[in-house]
């Protein structure tokens, strides 16, 4: 652990290096620190800090900056969230306070206001729909061969796909397996449906072969309706924190957060109460697994619906943002869309 004043002095130097991105002398961080010290003390513990390895020299300044290991430090130890304008929650509120027809509406537009307010790139995954019933199913003829599978659940989603038919399937054989799946399936939860089940439906119901194949059509839109949906807006803010020759990595990040299941997998949101002080989670370039996000952070926060499960929001942005206000953002953030949440799922109780 540092002393109280290496403490101040680095706080100072991340503080100031997240304001100008310049690196930091030991002037400036005279001028800010709230006590009173020499200009050669400061340069001794700033020596101190950088052989901590939690400041680093540049080439092009004999001032510093924060290393990884310096924002992990500051984030472990010092950082505090601030509170917001109040514009910001005005603005928060006033785009959340309209109606949505659908839960994904309410967590696509949440990814929007997010990367609207920040200017970086925003993801936003709804809550777990396993415990949401299937209140309806159809299937609608669109052409000779092709069809659209209809899937309606207990909280408003409206799940579709189009289907090109197998030649060996009929008419008939596709309103018995519908009439099937209303009889068997409306009222049974999400969870409750997968391969197994529509297996021995198929061969105690139906028996055939035929229907069989349908049936693999239509775990389709059951498996998307209980599959966690995760928005993305902003992927142009990483332009924001970007210079002309690594714009190829861009490109590969634009990439990455497209088709890859890596943020997926980056966005688990919870916080482990006994070693993280708030219910923001950061996770550093340095600390994530791939070499295109050495340069940025990702902050995630779970959010909680009650008995509709939990969500996850998340930022994507250059290391040297300023923490303090991102985490007190996600912190009320995160509390004003389960509320939304909750008021619209009230509706359908």
């Amino acid at each position: 652990m540092l002393t109280e004043r290496q403490e101040l002095i680095l706080k100072t130097i991340i503080t100031d290096f997240t304001q100008t991105r310049e690196p930091v002398g030991s002037k400036t961080v005279m001028k800010q620190l709230p006590i009173k010290v020499s200009s050669a003390t400061i340069r001794n513990e700033m020596a101190v800090l950088e052989d901590q390895g939690l400041i680093e020299k540049t080439h092009s300044s004999s001032g510093r900056i924060p290393s990884s290991e310096g924002y992990r430090y500051y984030l472990d130890n010092l950082v505090e969230p601030l509170q917001l304008p109040e514009s910001v929650y005005n603005t928060i509120g006033s785009q959340l306070d309209r109606p949505f027809h659908q839960v994904n509406e309410i967590v696509q537009e949440a990814a929007r206001i997010l990367s609207d307010l920040t200017d970086y790139t925003a993801f936003a995954e709804g809550p777990e729909s396993a415990d949401v019933k299937i209140t309806g199913f159809r299937i609608v003829p669109l052409s000779a061969r092709q069809v659209m599978a209809i899937l309606v659940t207990s909280d408003g989603n409206v799940q579709n796909q189009v289907y090109a038919l197998p030649h060996n399937i009929h008419g008939e054989e596709i309103e018995k397996a519908v009439r099937m799946i209303n009889d068997q399936l409306v009222g049974k939860s999400l969870g409750e449906v997968n391969i197994s089940f529509l297996s021995e439906l198929a061969k105690s119901e139906l028996g055939s072969d035929h229907v069989t194949e349908l049936l693999d059509l239509v775990e389709d839109v059951l498996k998307d309706a209980a599959s966690e949906q995760m928005y993305v807006d902003g992927q142009i803010n990483l332009l924001n924190n970007t210079s002309e020759h690594n714009v190829k990595d861009i490109r590969s990040l634009y990439e990455l957060i497209d088709h890859d299941n890596l943020f997926s997998n980056l966005l688990d949101g919870k916080a482990d109460p006994k070693t993280e002080k708030y219910p923001v989670k950061v996770k550093l370039g340095s600390e994530m697994p791939n070499d295109l996000l050495k340069n940025y952070s990702l902050l995630t926060a779970e959010y909680s619906v009650g008995t509709h499960g939990k969500g996850t929001i998340a930022l994507l942005g250059p290391t040297n943002m300023p923490y303090s206000q991102m985490i007190g953002l996600l912190e009320y953030f995160r509390n004003e869309l389960a509320k939304k949440l909750l008021d619209y799922y009230g509706k359908f109780q």
